[in-house]
Parts: C-alpha cells; sequence; structure tokens
C-alpha cells in the first residue's frame, strides 16, 4: 500500500542548498543488533499513550495499523503502554494485552510493521495508584501500599482526583506477575518481535521500588533488594514464555514531582541496584530516562542519567529524553548509548528516520489532538518527499 493510499499528503522539500546534508557521522542511522534482531537504524520510536482504543474491548483498530505502519522506518518501535489486565487500566481508551480481541488487533499492527520491514515491541503495563475506582466498578486501584498519590486520573467521565489505593496482598501480587507472564505470552501469540515492561514513570512498579509509595513489611518491602523484588519476578515468569533476549526494561531514575512520587536518598541506590542486577539477565535492552524536570537542585538525583548508567549496564543501551538529532548522534558517538527513543518528534513524523537522514526541518505536533479518539493528529501528518535538483 502506497502513502497516497493511506492517506498521507506527500510535499516535496529542495535540500539542495541545505547544510550539512551529507550523510557522514550519522551514528543514528548505523545498523544495530538488539539479542538476535538486526534493526535497520539506531532511531527508536518511544512509547506514547494515544487513546485511540475507543471501543468496548480496548482492542487495536485499523487505524492503530495504519499509525505504526507509518512509523515502521524507525529501528524500533515500541508501542504505547498496554494494561495487562482489566485491573492494570487507569487511562481511558488504551489498549490492553489480555484478551483475544486485543491479540487480534495487534496482529493487524505487527502485520503492518513487518511488511514494511520494522521491529516492534509492546510495552507491557500496570499503573497501579494512578487509576480511579471509575475503572473497577467503585473497586479501588491496586498499589503497593495504601498512600494517595494526590494526583488526577484521566476518567470516563474526565479528570478526577486520586483516591487511596487498596495494599495488595501477596496473592494479588502474584497474580499481577501472572498477568505480566501472559501478556508476553499474548505479545507473541500477536507477533511482536518483543516487550518492553514499564517500569517506570510512576507507575505500579515503580511504586514498588520507591520509599514513598512503599511501606511494606513483608518479601516486598523495606529493604531496597524487596522493594525491587516484583520486576525480577515478573522478568523470571516472562522468561518462561518467551525468549530471554526479546525482554526490555524501561526505567526513569530520577522521577520527581510526578504521581506523587519523590526522592529521597535511597532513590539512586535503588536503581544502582536494579540495573546491576539487570546485568545477570541476557536482556534486549535497558530503556532509560533523563530527567523529565529540573532535579539539579536535589540533593539525591543524578542529572546526567545516560553518563551515570552507561559504565553500569553491560547491554544494549536506549536512552530517551528531549533528544534531537544532533543530541542523538552526539550520544551514540560518545558511547553513553547505543539507541535513541524519539517521543513527540515521532507524533508529526512519520518519516523521522528519512528526515534525519537528509537534514529535513521537522513538523510540529499538534497537542491538542494527542489523545483524541480520530484520525486527526494521528494519522493525517505529511510525509516528506525529498527530491534533490541540479
Amino acid at each position: 500500500m502506497n502513502d497516497l493510499q493511506e492517506g498521507i499528503v506527500v510535499y516535496t522539500y529542495n535540500f539542495e542548498d541545505k547544510p550539512n546534508s551529507n550523510m557522514n557521522n550519522k551514528p543514528l542511522l548505523e545498523k544495530l543488533n538488539l539479542g538476535d534482531i538486526e534493526l535497520n537504524n539506531r532511531v527508536v520510536m518511544a512509547p506514547m499513550t494515544r487513546s485511540r482504543s475507543d471501543n468496548p474491548e480496548n482492542a487495536p483498530t485499523d487505524l492503530h495499523a495504519k499509525y505504526y505502519r507509518q512509523r515502521a522506518s524507525a529501528g524500533l518501535i515500541i508501542t504505547e503502554g498496554s494494561q495487562i489486565s482489566k485491573k492494570a487500566v487507569g487511562y481511558i481508551n488504551t489498549p490492553g494485552i489480555y484478551s483475544q480481541a486485543q491479540i487480534d488487533g495487534w496482529k493487524k499492527v505487527t502485520e503492518a510493521v513487518h511488511e514494511r520491514g520494522g521491529k516492534v515491541f509492546i510495552q507491557i503495563w500496570h499503573v497501579g495508584r494512578i487509576s480511579h475506582p471509575d475503572f473497577h466498578n467503585g473497586e479501588l486501584p491496586l498499589a503497593p501500599s495504601a498512600i494517595n498519590p494526590l494526583a488526577k486520573s484521566f476518567t470516563p467521565k474526565g479528570f478526577k482526583e486520586t483516591v487511596t489505593p487498596k495494599e495488595m496482598s501477596l496473592e494479588e501480587i502474584q497474580d499481577t506477575i501472572m498477568d505480566f507472564k501472559m501478556a508476553g505470552k499474548n505479545a507473541m501469540e500477536a507477533g511482536f518481535d518483543g516487550i518492553e515492561i514499564h517500569a517506570s514513570n510512576g507507575y505500579l512498579l515503580h511504586q514498588f521500588f520507591s520509599r514513598t509509595s512503599n511501606v511494606r513489611t513483608d518479601g516486598y518491602g523495606g529493604s531496597i533488594e524487596n522493594r525491587a523484588r516484583i520486576l525480577f519476578d515478573i522478568i523470571d515468569a516472562l522468561k518462561e514464555v518467551m525468549p530471554e533476549n526479546r525482554i526490555g526494561v524501561r526505567l526513569n531514575p530520577s522521577l520527581h514531582g510526578v504521581f506523587g512520587m519523590t526522592m529521597d536518598e535511597e532513590s539512586i541506590p535503588t536503581f544502582d541496584y536494579i540495573i546491576e542486577k539487570l546485568n545477570e539477565y541476557n536482556l534486549a535492552y535497558l530503556h532509560l530516562s533523563e530527567p523529565f524536570s529540573d532535579v539539579s537542585e536535589l540533593p539525591f538525583a543524578v542529572t546526567e542519567i545516560a553518563k551515570r548508567y552507561r559504565p553500569i549496564y553491560k547491554g544494549t543501551l536506549i536512552i530517551n529524553g528531549d533528544f534531537d538529532q544532533e543530541k542523538g548522534n552526539r550520544y551514540i558517538l560518545e558511547g553513553l548509548a547505543d539507541a535513541v527513543a524519539f517521543g513527540k518528534p515521532y507524533v508529526s513524523n512519520p518519516d523521522l528516520v528519512e528526515r534525519f537522514a537528509q537534514d529535513a526541518p521537522l513538523q510540529d505536533w499538534d497537542q491538542s489532538t494527542f489523545y483524541t479518539p480520530c484520525e486527526k493528529g494521528y494519522t493525517d501528518y505529511p510525509k516528506l518527499k525529498l527530491e534533490k535538483t541540479n
């Protein structure tokens, strides 16, 4: 299917006199081996919630397939976060990976991406306390401890204040680990090249890691090792249903002031422990975020995540956080990361790799359409037809 059939407007950009339009010093465009997968380049499409699964099954649709197909020139696509169960949901119109209808919907996406020669992982998540009883027939959302994040939840009735969640029992923790395992099995059935565990950004697994959201006194609380335990239990469970080298992990060590997450003196030591221990696994990659906000005044924070953790983590490292092409190339050239994940630029530039190759300008995104369930602001951004003139 060509671009015009997909409904993408194609326009022409003349880069004859564009400075620095040579193909040299573009490590982002070099191939990369990700376990036993070869990526065509090191440009990664970051996972981004787009809220287009506006159907009773919360299943991906033909529109999702079109969206991801348009962006298949990325070395790797990581899909939007997809809940592992009904109990894991915390946003309206987000897709899941726990039902047959959802598996069938995702098959359309993986087939579309593979037809274009792309590779795609699905991000699997549980939002924990960043949910609301409106999603759970009035029942409280689950969390490591009964601590209200004092944030807002995006419910079917609009934004609402979060509530004090229910502290998970040991049985509910084990059920959740099994839900992650089943999500991995379902992802393989749907044709994904792998999965990314969302252990970041203040959601359930990150809530277990932090002393500000986890005050348990059992085997999943207290010490750093206990608070990190759930992640490794999940990885061990996933290994039983899929290749270990098809599992990625997403972490955000210096998250502060988001969803009630605050850093303390054990925050960075906790992530030091987690990332060091991840070396014991043959993972596809570790995906890290640079700080979402200015943490330079926080005594416990690390301001340059890649620089801290590149020497610690021995596997493939993906870095994310307000990167442009120049900065991304520099990080790879300096050995700070193996690949770079781009978020918002991929919303409005489905051909981001091609634009990087030609040093072409990027289009701006329309933030008002980020989460609106229609094609506008989703699949209607134009691609660039590059023509070199003499």
